[in-house]
């Protein structure tokens, strides 16, 4: 098994994990995004609302699809960023990534994951909003659909086409990824560099040239948390998009381009209308990038080690 098969499948499996622990304030977010009105509640309200209404378990509304979602997302952009990877490093010595390098990997794993994964993401945000509109005051009478059955609702109202809205806002998201793991190789290679600098340093003459620093879980976690940051504040307009046009909001499928959906959502909402629900998605994706890598390296560690024995017979 390939170190890309396993980094795919210890993707997968972070993802799920990150993808649990923080759903709630992707519901949350995705919600503030597809919401055209200008009144603004705040996420302590948003969360009243839901649970008064849908209860607790309102706050999953998707969960099933989120976790399929990022569980493929996640194994297909792992295989063929890792494959880049490969490929560009046997072509030379250097063991780590230029930033243009980085940015290649990031473009054909990103544009890869996009087209394979958005028919999932169509149908996440479809359960997600299934209930918005009704009177938050009143219990939910909205029946809510699973998976499949949110699929079948899709084909027969909009037909198969309809899993690929948002592809273009979408594939211009793959920027974010592209900013995220550049920022990620980059902050990780200045760590590494800085703390085998002073290593060598504090070491003997015959230790000094062998010294290599290496990284803890806890420095994973923060360089994850650094660089989804750094990706989510510069992008975040094109998600307000992208979630309204998977969402199959009448006036956001009026959008002739996502250009004119930001034109719009300016033009009737003003600048705050790209950034609503921020606030939880930028909480969110920090703490789902952090577990992710922390959590990614250390499964990918266990799986190899795992996986030796049987390679070895």
């Amino acid at each position: 098994m390939s170190d890309s098969a396993i980094h795919s499948v210890a993707g997968a499996a972070g993802g799920i994990v990150a993808m649990s622990a923080t759903y709630p304030l992707i519901f949350l977010s995705t919600r503030a995004a597809v919401e055209t009105k200008k009144e603004q509640k705040s996420t302590y309200q948003a969360i009243v609302d839901i649970i008064k209404r849908e209860g607790i378990l309102g706050l999953y509304s998707g969960l099933n699809s989120s976790l399929l979602g990022i569980a493929v997302a996640n194994g297909v952009y792992y295989y063929f960023y890792e494959r880049t990877k490969e490929t560009i490093l046997r072509s030379r010595s250097s063991k780590a990534l230029g930033t243009l390098e980085s940015m290649l990997a990031g473009l054909i794993a990103g544009s890869a994951t996009t087209i394979i994964s958005n028919p999932i993401w169509v149908v996440q945000t479809s359960q997600a909003v299934s209930t918005m509109g009704a009177d938050p005051s009143q219990p939910a009478t909205t029946k809510k659909l699973g998976f499949l059955e949110t699929v079948k609702s899709i084909v027969a109202k909009d037909g198969i086409g309809a899993f690929w809205r948002g592809i273009g806002p979408a594939l211009v998201l793959v920027i974010n990824p592209i900013i995220q793991y550049t920022a990620f190789e980059q902050l990780k290679n200045l760590l590494i560099a800085r703390r085998t600098a002073k290593l060598r340093a504090a070491g003997g003459v015959a230790a000094a040239a062998a010294a290599v620093a290496t990284l803890t879980d806890l420095d994973f976690f923060i360089l994850g948390a650094l660089s989804k940051l750094i990706a989510t504040s510069f992008t975040y307009p094109y998600i307000v998009v992208k979630s309204r046009l998977q969402a199959g909001t009448a006036k956001a499928l009026k959008y002739k381009s996502s250009l004119d959906g930001l034109l719009t959502i300016i033009r009737e909402e003003g600048i705050e209308g790209l950034y609503k629900g921020i606030g939880s998605k930028i909480v969110q994706s920090v703490l789902t990038a952090a577990i992710l890598f922390a959590g990614q390296r250390r499964i990918f560690e266990m799986t190899k080690s795992a996986l030796q024995p049987i390679l070895k017979a």
